[in-house]
């Protein structure tokens, strides 16, 4: 049975642009035409590091809070604070909604459009970039590709789950049932932000926050979109279920299409679960549905991140014609 629904809002808020081209310089070394000049650094990079841990060593300008250079991290924090890869530093600078403490560049990079757009968003929001050596930014960075930059930044804030559907327009989430992959999380809120999730909800345990690897598959999505940290991803279901949302939930073995269920633009969270097990029992129950992508090809399932990002874009054309109508 599809959930009635709600009458029609007025109008939807827009979604801000990251910023392309805002006015202000670059640094003040010159570069030659061939490529970027090597420049001592201006502070010092810290030391290696596994994927979950922090920046360290000695720095120049603001850094990040005591707390984040212990090692520490609050309970309430999802991640976030070092930003690697050149897309996901730019919607950093961007979109402005968190605070970036520093910019690395390595030492002779050649010129970019990209890297002359970092240089133009840190220079507009005062956010000191530094030259390092390669040596010194592949020490730092936790990824395995970070394309030359590092940006250290405040680490991205959760909202209470209430909030993710107090809005005017039909809320439309992605719930993560403990996918432990960062690429996997990644590939998920990239997709998710592209085809108009407006929020996302993240076990606090047993799942994947936003890594350093997270945020650059994510390229930027993470910088758009609002998250819920939740103790438990059934009682989440429960409260939004008495807020009018519809959760449908992703599961290979369900007898309905997903191609079948029609939702409109009700507010309505996908769930998708881990990459092995899938949903778990009691998340299952408490989903108001179960849907299933059909396959056509020998293989049994999809990849969770190639699942999500079918099932959201599903659930956006779905939504799409229902206000065009």
């Amino acid at each position: 049975m599809s959930p009635p629904r709600p009458p029609r809002p007025s109008g939807a808020p827009g979604r801000r642009p990251a910023s392309g081209s805002r006015a202000g310089g670059g640094r003040s070394e010159g570069r030659p035409s061939g490529g970027r000049a090597g420049r001592a650094g201006g502070g010092r990079a810290g030391g290696g590091r596994a994927e979950g841990g922090r920046a360290g060593g000695g720095r120049t300008g603001p850094g990040p809070p005591a707390e984040a250079r212990r090692g520490g991290r609050a309970a309430d924090e999802l991640g976030g604070d070092q930003v690697e890869g050149r897309r996901a530093v730019i919607e950093l600078l961007g979109a402005g909604r968190r605070r970036a403490y520093r910019v690395l560049l390595a030492d002779g990079l050649e010129s970019s459009p990209q890297l002359d757009q970092i240089e133009r968003l840190a220079a507009a929001g005062r956010v000191p970039v530094e030259t390092i050596s390669r040596g010194r930014l592949a020490a730092t960075a936790r990824t395995d590709a970070p394309q030359g930059v590092v940006a250290l930044a405040s680490a991205v804030r959760p909202v209470d789950l209430a909030e993710l559907v107090d809005e005017r327009a039909p809320a439309f989430l992605l719930v993560v049932d403990g996918v432990t992959d960062p690429h996997n999380l990644g590939a998920l809120l990239r997709s998710a932000e592209c085809a108009g999730v407006t929020g996302v909800v993240l076990p606090r345990h047993r799942s994947a926050h936003l890594t350093p690897t997270v945020t650059k598959v994510a390229a930027g999505a993470v910088e758009h979109l609002r998250f819920a940290l939740v103790g438990g991803i059934p009682a989440a279901l429960t409260q939004l279920r008495a807020a009018g949302v519809w959760a449908v939930g992703l599961a290979g073995e369900a007898s309905r299409s997903l191609y079948d269920v029609t939702l409109g633009d009700a507010p309505v969270a996908l769930v998708v679960g881990a990459e092995e097990r899938g949903l778990a029992p009691l998340v299952r129950r408490r989903c108001d549905e179960l849907v299933a992508i059909p396959h056509q090809g020998r293989i049994s399932s999809l990849n969770v991140g190639a699942a999500g990002a079918v099932a959201c874009f599903e659930l956006a054309r779905q939504r799409a014609g229902a206000g065009g109508s």
